[in-house]
């Protein structure tokens, strides 16, 4: 531009010099041509000499502002925002520079609140338990957050700008992501996982607005905690229905015999009765143990937390199974080799049915001539131990993992056969949860089971 500029002065200087001479020597005979012919040559040589100086000034002053903001606009455009262009003298250049720097700190700020919004968005969908992936026409991956890669086994950084199917092998998904080229409107849709973990996962499926649509977005639900929670909850209604209907039958059945005229018989009257007692007690003991775990798992047991000196509840419930224990002769032993007493952070009624459920199992599954041994001892400066240990018939090894859960029985038809609920080890274990203790089981089958109860140590006074 500097160049046509100068040239452009040259040319006007050139041309006004050439329309004076063409005017001199029209108003000129030959002879005053032939004299004046060399000096005009010389002045305009001159002239021509003379313009070159201010040509080549203005040129570079009028040129000089489009340069700087030439430059200003380039830097702009590559990011640099906080650029200012400044441009010297007045008029529409000076206007131009202000007009650019307003420019440069509005899109400044536009894009730093769109850097904003984008960080907040990744935060947001980085921090959610659902998976997110947005896929473009062609497969590729736009986004992918961490909880996606976890769900689909890729790394969600190294995923981005990759095909969709060459991150994720699973075929279900791979046709789920080929339904929803197919269809306009969302839809859901659930598939079994099956890798190194089984998984339950529900998918949202949808297109991205557009038209055409600029992608999919696929969102992914773990619902395998649901699921189990489903099939427990049906496992639970089922044993409930069956331990229910099971003494129910019993009662029904001997309640008929007696109307069918075993009420006239004196010997056949007292064992149906005799029945029917026995299998009301198994009824009011079932209630009271579902009626204590719905309680304790919807933390309303207003436990009172307090120093409690371990001897008192183990020797009330001691003697509350004293006579049980005796009828069967077994021995009831509590050890205890401490000088002083220990004090556990506990509530002295929850300790309580602890104690009973686990005596009472003592008691239930310890043969004639055995013996149950409590005893307690102090782990550490902040725990204590609260053992209960019989040498009866014992757990298998594959049992002990479940027998804290609802309704699970090693043996079905003897714990039917001794009034066992199936609810007092889950009992148990929800009561020495809401105490902030631990319980675990130890077992050789043939030769006995220890329960173990760790509670918080409180300091003596």
């Amino acid at each position: 531009m500097f160049l046509r500029l100068f040239a452009s002065y040259i040319i006007m200087v050139i041309v006004s010099d050439a329309l004076i001479c063409l005017l001199l020597l029209h108003r000129s005979t030959s002879d005053q041509i032939q004299q004046l012919l060399p000096e005009l040559l010389i002045a305009a040589s001159f002239s021509w000499f003379l313009a070159l100086l201010p040509a080549y000034y203005l040129a570079r002053r009028f040129v000089e502002p489009v340069h700087i903001l030439t430059d200003g606009a380039r830097r702009i455009a590559g990011g640099d925002y906080a650029h200012k262009i400044y441009v010297g003298g007045v008029g529409e250049n000076q206007a131009l520079a202000r007009t650019f720097n307003e420019m440069s700190n509005e899109l400044a700020f536009q894009f730093e609140q769109l850097q904003t919004d984008r960080e907040q968005l990744r935060a947001i969908l980085s921090g959610m338990v659902e998976g997110v992936v947005a896929i473009d026409p062609e497969q590729r991956i736009l986004f992918a957050n961490d909880r996606a890669g976890e769900l689909l086994d890729f790394s969600a950084t190294d995923a981005v700008n990759r095909k969709f199917w060459e991150v994720v092998r699973h075929r279900q998904i791979l046709q789920v992501m080929e339904r929803a080229g197919t269809v306009v409107d969302a839809h859901r849709e659930e598939i079994d996982w099956i890798g190194p973990g089984v998984k339950n996962l529900a998918i949202y499926v949808a297109r991205l607005p557009g038209e055409p649509s600029h992608g999919t977005v696929m969102v992914l639900h773990d619902t395998t905690k649901l699921r189990q929670l489903e099939r427990l909850r049906q496992d639970f209604v089922a044993n409930v229905t069956h331990e229910l209907n099971t003494p129910l039958s019993v009662i029904k059945a001997c309640i008929e015999a007696l109307l069918d005229g075993a009420v006239e018989q004196v010997e056949a009257r007292g064992q149906f009765m005799e029945q029917i007692a026995g299998q009301a007690d198994r009824l009011h003991a079932l209630i009271l143990d579902l009626l204590s775990l719905a309680r304790i798992e919807s933390n309303r047991l207003d436990l009172q937390i307090t120093a409690v000196p371990i001897t008192w509840p183990v020797q009330e419930a001691v003697d509350r199974h004293r006579m049980r224990a005796e009828s069967k002769t077994q021995e009831l032993v509590v050890e205890t080799e401490l000088e002083s007493e220990l004090l556990a952070w506990a509530d002295e009624d929850a300790v309580g049915q602890i104690l009973d459920n686990l005596i009472d199992n003592a008691v239930k599954y310890t043969p004639s001539s055995g013996q149950i041994r409590i005893r307690w001892f102090a782990i550490d400066a902040g725990h204590i131990a609260l053992e209960v240990e019989d040498n009866g018939i014992g757990i298998p090894e594959a049992d002990l993992p479940r027998v804290f859960e609802r309704f699970y029985r090693v043996d079905k038809g003897r714990s039917r056969d001794v009034g066992g609920t199936g609810l007092g080890l889950a009992i148990v274990k929800h009561f020495v949860q809401a105490l902030n203790g631990t319980i675990r089981a130890s077992s050789r089958y043939g030769f006995g089971t220890t329960f173990t109860v760790i509670l918080p140590r409180a300091p003596s006074h």
